[in-house]
């Protein structure tokens, strides 16, 4: 009945008609108009205007499934925390939006046995027609389990303290964006459908970083004025929105743009950092030269202007992997960046924070070295399975440490932390062998680019737990994204010369 009803539907919106196709979209926008004009009426224009746009994005996303990419990363990198002006028993997010209807956009045309993307043209190749069966890739089993092991700590946390809505939503976006991975890999299938994606996530990530960079250098009422203004859609407002060094107002400022916390813009400039960095010298950047520098420099600024020590550090690692295995040239420039870092008189400040963090000197870092050791207090009382997610079963512990893996055995146990561990060797052995067996030129600084992420991700979040918070599930969505983004390319790679 699906499938019926979703090809009547296909056949007359993407018909090859011109006027049975022009026709088709032509009522539904009046219709969508008609259920607009009402609205604006019944419950004013500002739940009018976000209908328009999701009643366009919807149809966009029909239509072609990467549009719904475009909605996803300018959502997790723009307005990760906005809220829709409504409630449907609980609030939901511009998240909730975008990454709902990916997946379930791609899911229907799953069943109704379409392909979700459109770019491959697999109609004209039948090559890449016959690529549209549904994979799981060779990690997909591990992920696979490490999903169904964070269902089961929620359930078995259930028995000792009762979910909110609030917690209800967020684990499911959280499983919404592991299993992102898996649209990812079964949706980006062709070279043209890489660069299209990952043209957008450089745009997205431009943005954010353009974002906080901007309301740093404005004077701090009208950045405090644009956050009065996103207050509508539940963002923080007021000057208590801004972050300072140890929250001291009379200190130095941090950047958080509108990522609300500057530990987590650090980390998704990270991504965007290692994304960018190897286009810098890349035969076949995916933008001219210039513009590509432009977005890199804009990033790293970002990066900088969070003083935030663990994504410095991620970044470190993250541009290591293509400095080392291809682009030398990255050597000699990350040289100079940190030779400036440690002698221009404008960063000594950054430089003195950041050598008290490593000699566990500062507040911040002794606050961190007390959370692990409650963690592990934690750990040793409920050491298989976690405690869950909302809540603890005594009163002397507690959810919450600064620390990735240490928040994943909490919260799944130590069965659920060696599963991650699992997946993630399983996909550096997919990295490093498809890097072995060598790599096509234009998929060269996509595959170095995204698995340096990946593992700039891993190192920060030594020191840091956005990866795997229902605080932050955009990160999440982020994280598994970009793994999804790795495997695809490998994917394609290994089904351009099979014999490899």
């Amino acid at each position: 009945m699906i499938q019926t009803a979703y090809a009547h539907f296909a056949g007359t919106i993407l018909s090859t008609r011109p006027l049975v196709r022009r026709g088709a979209i032509g009522l539904l926008v009046a219709a969508g108009a008609v259920t607009i004009t009402l609205l604006i009426g019944v419950a004013g224009p500002l739940i009018a205007l976000v209908l328009a746009l999701a009643i366009v994005g919807a149809t966009l996303i029909l239509m072609d499934t990467h549009w719904g990419y475009v909605a996803l990363v300018g959502v997790v990198f723009v307005l990760p925390f906005a809220s829709l002006p409504f409630r449907l028993g609980f609030k939901p997010t511009f998240l909730d939006a975008a990454l709902g209807a990916l997946v379930f956009v791609w899911a229907l045309k799953l069943v109704a046995g379409r392909p979700a993307f459109s770019l491959a043209r697999s109609a004209r190749n039948p090559q890449a027609a016959g690529a549209r069966q549904f994979q799981i890739s060779p990690i997909g089993l591990l992920i696979g389990l490490f999903m169904l092991m964070a269902i089961f700590s929620f359930v078995y946390g259930m028995s000792h303290s009762r979910p909110t809505t609030t917690i209800i939503r967020r684990f499911g976006e959280i499983l919404l964006g592991i299993g992102l991975f898996f649209v990812v890999i079964n949706t980006v299938r062709s070279q043209r459908e890489l660069n299209w994606v990952v043209r957008w996530l450089f745009l997205a990530a431009w943005a954010c970083a353009s974002i906080a960079v901007l309301f740093y250098v404005i004077p701090e009422t009208w950045t405090v004025r644009v956050l009065n203004q996103l207050a509508r859609f539940d963002y923080p407002s007021g000057f208590g929105a801004l972050r300072w060094i140890e929250d001291d107002p009379n200190g130095t400022m941090r950047a958080i743009g509108t990522a609300v916390d500057p530990n987590v813009l650090g980390g998704m400039m990270i991504l965007a950092a290692a994304m960018v960095g190897p286009q810098l010298l890349s035969p076949r950047p995916l933008f001219p030269r210039w513009l590509v520098v432009l977005i890199f420099a804009t990033v790293v600024l970002a990066l900088y202007l969070t003083y935030s020590r663990s994504a410095l550090f991620g970044m470190v690692a993250a541009l290591s992997v293509p400095a080392v295995l291809k682009y030398r040239r990255l050597l000699p420039i990350g040289i100079v960046m940190g030779l400036l870092l440690l002698l221009l008189p404008q960063t000594q400040d950054y430089v003195a924070r950041l050598l008290e963090g490593l000699a566990g000197e500062d507040v911040a870092t002794q606050m961190r070295f007390g959370e692990y050791k409650d963690a592990l207090i934690l750990i040793r009382r409920y050491p298989v399975f976690g405690v869950g997610f909302s809540g603890v079963p005594d009163i002397d512990i507690y959810l919450g440490v600064s620390m990735f893996y240490l928040t994943l055995a909490e919260n799944m146990g130590i069965m659920g932390l060696v599963i991650f561990l699992a997946v993630m060797i399983g996909f550096f052995s997919m990295f490093i062998a498809t890097w072995r067996a060598g790599v096509a030129l234009e998929r060269e600084a996509l595959l170095l680019g995204f698995g340096g992420a990946i593992l700039g991700a891993l190192v920060s979040g030594i020191a840091d737990h956005y990866w795997f918070n229902l605080t932050y599930p955009h990160m999440t969505v982020l994280f598994w994204m970009f793994a999804g983004m790795t495997v695809a390319t490998i994917l394609v790679e290994r089904e351009s010369n099979p014999v490899s």
